[in-house]
């Protein structure tokens, strides 16, 4: 709608309407596994439990909602669609997760409120499209900023973290800690290839840093560690 050459928002999202479908997907996930007697698809991963994919999605929700207000997207369709574009995924493949949550995504707004079929449409074409991995010039500015965040996620003391935790379960030690994070720096090389908002790119350069200090800092004293160990011997 437009009046007198200002554009009128049709569609606005309420903190309160924002709050219920954040309980929703939280709910949506955790049902999602509790009728697994062993856990699930590869759910002895901390990261991929329910909690740390709610975790994941709320960090997505922030990071969506800053790119989008800096770049001018739709900050409703940006952050809807970031709260629901994991919602089926400790339920479906992974290859087809982000059509599977398109479709809860739009059973749940076409049920509850009274939002247009056009926002709709554009939150769902959001949630389907931050699976893709082609370039980020071919999809919508707000389906760009959800996927610039979802990859960020993986990236900085979040991911380094992660990753170190993952050491335990390949039977890795200490020794090999600054390693693993070479290979947080090696995907957030990756994945800052792929960003072109400058928003994403500043995102991603400070948290690349990051993780440089902290591969630096392991580095440093697990080799001085090490010396020590083989001096006492």
């Amino acid at each position: 709608m437009v009046l007198v050459g200002v554009e009128i928002k049709e569609t606005e999202v309420s903190d309160e309407d924002f709050a219920e479908m954040k309980g929703f997907v939280r709910d949506y996930l955790a049902a999602s596994v509790e009728s697994e007697d062993d856990g699930g698809r590869m759910r002895w991963y901390p990261w991929h439990s329910a909690s740390y994919r709610f975790n994941h999605i709320l960090n997505v929700v922030d990071l969506a909602t800053d790119i989008a207000e800096a770049e001018g997207a739709d900050v409703d369709v940006v952050r809807v669609a970031a709260v629901f574009h994991d919602v089926a995924k400790l339920e479906a493949e992974q290859d087809v997760h982000a059509e599977a949550g398109a479709r809860v995504t739009r059973e749940y707004l076409q049920s509850r409120g009274n939002y247009p079929e056009s926002f709709i449409e554009e939150v769902c074409g959001a949630v389907v499209d931050h699976s893709y991995t082609g370039d980020l010039d071919d999809v919508s500015l707000e389906s760009r900023c959800l996927i610039e965040a979802d990859v960020l996620d993986k990236v900085g003391a979040n991911g380094a973290v992660l990753m170190l935790l993952r050491m335990g379960y390949e039977s890795r030690t200490h020794m090999d800690a600054a390693k693993m994070v070479d290979r947080v720096l090696q995907r957030a090389h990756d994945h800052t290839e792929r960003v072109v908002s400058d928003t994403a790119e500043s995102i991603a350069h400070q948290r690349i840093k990051r993780v440089k200090w902290l591969r630096e800092w392991l580095e440093e004293e697990v080799s001085q560690m090490d010396a020590e160990g083989v001096t006492d011997r």
